[in-house]
């Protein structure tokens, strides 16, 4: 018995996959374990999928009235010259086509990515040991990246700390800083040595 799954997807999943590719089966009807156990046998026959390579899962979802199949290529050793001569051969019988395809023409396109804002860069240099320095430095960094929203947050949370090492940390949440790494010296013993009792 395969150990290959299939689930469940939806048309909003579909359209966060920017920058994912697959070949999409449409009117994929019947035992979709069969389907995914049928394709991997026919792309192995026709030298498609390389070095035993075989997709462990596909996905499936609703479109237009359809039960359409993602293969995902993530994981999968593809020789894509031959898979594109497949697609166009069998078009007709499985209505297959590339992720990348189908989302823009089928489904209104991707739904980009909030993009993150990257933390600014600090370097402390004579500000070691000065928080109000550093928490000034720290301030114009995320004025200058757009990020004022975060200013209030770290100060509020710095005065909150309690302590120079955890405000360092929390300034570090919004700012990357090249921190120096803390010198460990040994401590000296505080026993003084026992007098013999043979020392006069």
């Amino acid at each position: 018995m395969s150990d290959n799954t299939v689930k469940q997807i939806t048309i909003d999943n579909l359209r966060h996959m920017d920058g994912k590719e697959g070949l999409v089966l449409q009117g994929c009807g019947g035992d979709l374990q069969e389907w995914l156990d049928g394709i991997n046998s026919m792309l192995t026959e026709d030298g498609i999928l390389l070095d035993g390579s075989r997709f462990e899962s596909v996905s499936v979802f609703q479109h237009d009235g359809l039960t359409n199949l993602l293969f995902s290529f993530e994981g999968v050793e593809l020789d894509m010259g031959k898979l594109a001569m497949w697609r166009l051969q069998t078009h007709g019988r499985f209505g297959g086509t590339w992720l990348s395809d189908y989302v823009p023409n089928r489904l209104g396109g991707f739904i980009e990515q909030p993009q993150v804002p990257r933390k600014p860069k600090m370097e402390l240099l004579d500000q070691d040991g000065n928080i109000f320095a550093i928490l000034g430095r720290a301030s114009m960094l995320l004025k200058e990246a757009g990020m004022r929203d975060q200013i209030d947050e770290m100060f509020r949370r710095c005065e909150a700390s309690g302590s120079y090492g955890k405000a360092l940390g929390i300034i570090g949440e919004y700012v990357d800083m090249d921190l120096p790494e803390p010198s460990i010296e040994p401590q000296k013993s505080q026993k003084k040595k026992a007098r013999s009792a043979y020392e006069r």
